[in-house]
């Protein structure tokens, strides 16, 4: 395109009109031309070293190291499909085996429904048992209340946790998430914000489904997370709880709840050195015997170590007791 002189000298006017109002405003100070300071701003993405970085996503979280671990010499294979130990504070697995596997979590799940809880709900709220809560599923593990109970969502958690209640689980999603469908979008979305890219839910409870899963390293992510909740390390390092409640006829009742993990239960022995200070099991037909668990060494250091898919609950422990064993004390 030709463009005359008449064009070129109007199209130069615009020009340094247009530079003008954007340097000056139109002649008036808008005090732009300072609105962006390093020195004012730089302190907001500073990490505590000082060192001029902002925190990364995964501050504070270990990651998987490449390939996995093959047993030591003299050890036996593990029984489990999938394992690590990694600790709370970062750096690399400790051990892995398959840590990205997508695997059936039973009901290693609640974890997630305890984190959406806490987060969204109020302990102190009472909660009406809903007709959710009501499970046929042979051999279900319960907490005992049933639909018209009203129990604190606290005693649920407890109930959730400790016994790993079914039936609790569906009366804390529908209370906090309005259904059960709705919570289980709840959890979803927790899980992708915690970078659970392995992982899709489709109860609150972790009964068997084909589209239900996680993968060990998720299982760590999210109880990374639920340990941030002082509430839920009182929960699962609790040996036994007493719930008084209201049942569903205006009497009063009473629910003892007692821990099943076996190295708090005294049926299994923790490595020395080591202090188990809670966890979550999971075991179904599909899922086999899982266990997700806090350790904690003697001058502080604390792991999270995890085994899904052991063929047996001797071997389950056994196999957790190989691999806590490698954490340095």
């Amino acid at each position: 395109m030709i463009i005359d002189g008449k064009h070129r000298r109007s199209r130069a006017v615009l020009l340094a009109a247009a530079l003008v109002i954007l340097v000056t405003g139109c002649g008036k100070k808008s005090g732009l031309e300072h609105a962006y300071s390093y020195d004012d701003r730089a302190v907001r993405f500073t990490a505590e070293e000082g060192d001029g970085r902002a925190p990364g996503f995964a501050a504070g979280l270990a990651v998987p190291k490449e390939g996995d671990d093959s047993p030591g010499e003299g050890e036996a294979a593990l029984s489990a499909g999938a394992a690590g130990v990694l600790s709370l504070d970062g750096g690399t697995a400790l051990y892995q085996q398959a840590l990205t596997e997508r695997m059936n979590p039973a009901s290693t799940t609640k974890v997630m429904t305890a984190i959406v809880a806490l987060k969204y709900g109020n302990l102190s709220d009472l909660v009406t048992v809903p007709e959710e809560a009501v499970i046929t599923e042979s051999g279900s593990s319960m907490a005992g209340v049933v639909p018209g109970d009203q129990m604190s969502l606290e005693d649920l958690l407890y109930g959730l946790m400790i016994p790993s209640g079914n039936d609790a689980a569906n009366a804390i999603a529908v209370h906090v998430g309005g259904s059960i469908e709705g919570f289980v979008s709840m959890m979803n979305q927790e899980a992708a914000r915690l970078g659970a890219t392995g992982t899709h839910f489709v109860n609150a409870n972790g009964l068997t489904d084909p589209d239900h899963y996680t993968t060990a390293y998720d299982l760590y992510l999210m109880f990374h997370e639920a340990l941030t909740y002082d509430t839920f390390r009182t929960i699962i390092g609790a040996h036994d709880h007493t719930a008084v409640y209201t049942g569903s006829d205006g009497s009063q009742k009473t629910a003892s709840w007692t821990v099943g993990n076996y190295y708090m239960n005294g049926k299994a022995e923790t490595p020395e050195g080591l202090a188990v200070f809670g966890g979550k099991t999971g075991t179904t037909k599909a899922a086999g015997y899982c266990l997700i668990m806090g350790t904690r060494t003697e001058d502080g250091r604390e792991y999270a170590s995890v085994i899904m898919g052991a063929d047996s609950r001797a071997h389950l422990y056994e196999d957790m007791t190989n691999i806590i064993s490698k954490i340095d004390k």
